[in-house]
């Protein structure tokens, strides 16, 4: 039996490392594609050097001071737009990085989006994923449960085979075991550590 949005909207307000596992199984639909996600990783806020709320609030990051259950949708080396889901208090940044996922319809829409590719990679990595779901930078802040760009809750109970592990390629806190994923999910992405400056 799925979540009612009250409960989501109610879930997405606990602390980012409780959200961020509870949400590997929950769909992400948008412009006639739907995602089952297999992958994410949490960011805190001042305390967590890996997040971009680390140096304070600016105009790049301001929707993840927003109340939970909305989008943070940012720009990455020119080019990828990456989805996160806002979570915790108002005011208290912290934001779950959509990594990886699983077109469950709208294949034919996901595959124009991103041709030759093997299905099971179609949504695996951040960038991708956000391209294949359509979505951009103007759903910046849109509410995640009521936008256009939307959030179902995981199917109860949640997965039992999950994974856990230090962020892909951070600098900032890189031995945080922030990120979770679906142990059997062919769209999970691989483990890199950051390059050496």
């Amino acid at each position: 039996m799925p979540y009612s949005s009250a409960e989501v909207r109610a879930r997405l307000a606990a602390p980012v490392d409780q959200v961020a596992p509870w949400l590997l199984g929950a769909v992400v639909t948008h412009d006639g594609v739907a995602v089952r996600l297999t992958e994410v990783e949490a960011y805190g806020g001042p305390d967590d050097a890996g997040s971009h709320a680390f140096n304070g609030r600016t105009r790049r990051n301001g929707s993840m001071f927003g109340p939970p259950g909305h989008w943070y949708v940012y720009l990455v080396y020119g080019m990828h737009e990456c989805l996160n889901l806002v979570t915790g208090p108002e005011g208290d940044p912290a934001a779950v990085l959509l990594r990886a996922g699983e077109v469950i319809s709208g294949l034919d829409a996901a595959r124009a989006r991103r041709p030759k590719v093997p299905d099971a990679r179609l949504a695996s990595g951040p960038g991708v994923l956000t391209r294949v779901l359509g979505a951009g930078r103007s759903l910046d802040g849109s509410d995640a449960l009521t936008g256009p760009l939307h959030l179902e809750g995981p199917a109860r109970p949640g997965p039992a085979a999950v994974s856990s592990g230090p962020r892909v390629g951070l600098r900032g806190a890189p031995d945080r075991p922030w990120r979770w994923w679906l142990a059997d999910a062919r769209s999970v992405t691989s483990y890199r550590a950051a390059k050496p400056r």
